[in-house]
């Protein structure tokens, strides 16, 4: 009869959960989902020449003019010459240049983590190096013009998550954490399962959410890198005009962005199970090792996708998780 109740207390506590995660989700896109695009005018496609060539500039290069870029590179020098003037040689420069001097140029330097503005765009056929020059302004005295190429390297968009993509898009920073997190992962599965602690996919708890949560970070992981392998142009986009609702993006990125607020709740619900299935001390050291393994799983399988490897691992994957699961 005991067995029984506890039986029933706990698919009563598994439908409570069940109902206020699907709460949850449901408040969330709904939330997101309210958006006003603003009113339509009759003379919106009413535009000049500069603005069409502006709306051109932007459908390729992803940015135009009073668009904001804060500077990561050590320093950006910019000159307060004219483009026109940088790219065709005068009579001076030609002179100092068969004696071996260059004409001084005035440049200013603005530091790292300062912010600027794009104040204009420039396009000169004639300079063989880059054709487009970027005018940024750091306030209304700092001022100057630089090159697409080197502005874009130096510079990353004045937005939290720009950032944070541009500090996990880093090929040798990934490289640099996998090797990293597999060693201090393996070195602490081993001490965890010697100790006979539960840890996932090995000696895991009656719980579906930690191998769920895992499931989730492999596609997630996936899906990321496949986006950027498949769909450069669109990532760039995203980078330089990022949202948090998946109903104002393209279908897969709207996609990648769901799973990224289905693994926070998904978490929580981790956390709040493991807590009520374990004592605090074994629920603690379960926790760390279902981080280990979630960290091992972004690290190989962001990286494995970009060679087209990742695809077949996430199905082996997918096998392996669900058949441990199931024993």
């Amino acid at each position: 009869m005991n067995d029984i109740k506890f039986i029933i207390r706990g698919r009563h506590r598994f439908l409570r959960r069940m109902i206020s995660l699907s709460f949850i989700i449901f408040h969330l896109f709904f939330s997101v989902a309210c958006y006003n695009r603003g009113p339509i005018t009759s003379d919106a496609w009413d535009l000049t020449e500069q603005q069409l060539d502006s709306i051109s500039f932007y459908t390729t290069h992803h940015y135009t003019q009073n668009y904001n870029f804060v500077v990561t590179g050590d320093s950006l020098v910019v000159v307060a010459q004219q483009p026109d003037e940088m790219s065709v040689p005068d009579v001076v420069s030609i002179e100092l240049e068969s004696i071996g001097l260059e004409k001084k140029k005035d440049s200013i330097t603005i530091r790292r983590h300062e912010h600027v503005v794009v104040a204009d765009i420039k396009t000169v056929p004639s300079d063989t190096i880059d054709s487009i020059w970027v005018k940024v302004a750091r306030d209304q005295l700092t001022f100057g013009w630089i090159h697409e190429n080197e502005l874009l390297t130096k510079v990353s968009p004045d937005d939290p998550i720009s950032q944070f993509i541009d500090a996990f898009s880093n090929t040798h920073l990934l490289v640099f954490l996998a090797f990293c997190v597999l060693t201090g992962a393996v070195y602490g599965l081993r001490l965890l399962m010697r100790k006979g602690c539960k840890i996932v996919h090995f000696n895991d708890i009656k719980s579906f959410y930690p191998t769920a949560l895992c499931l989730l970070i492999a596609s997630s992981a996936v899906l990321y890198s496949s986006i950027q392998l498949f769909g450069p142009e669109t990532w760039r986009h995203f980078y330089y005009h990022p949202s948090l609702n998946p109903f104002a993006l393209p279908f897969w990125l709207g996609v990648f962005v769901s799973s990224v607020w289905a693994l926070i709740i998904l978490s929580l619900a981790t956390i709040d199970d493991v807590m009520h299935s374990l004592p605090l001390g074994e629920a603690v050291l379960y926790l760390v090792g279902l981080a280990a393994v979630c960290a091992v799983l972004y690290t190989v399988f962001s990286i494995t996708t970009l060679y087209y490897i990742g695809y077949p691992l996430l199905i082996a994957y997918y096998y392996f998780a669900i058949k441990r699961f199931k024993r």
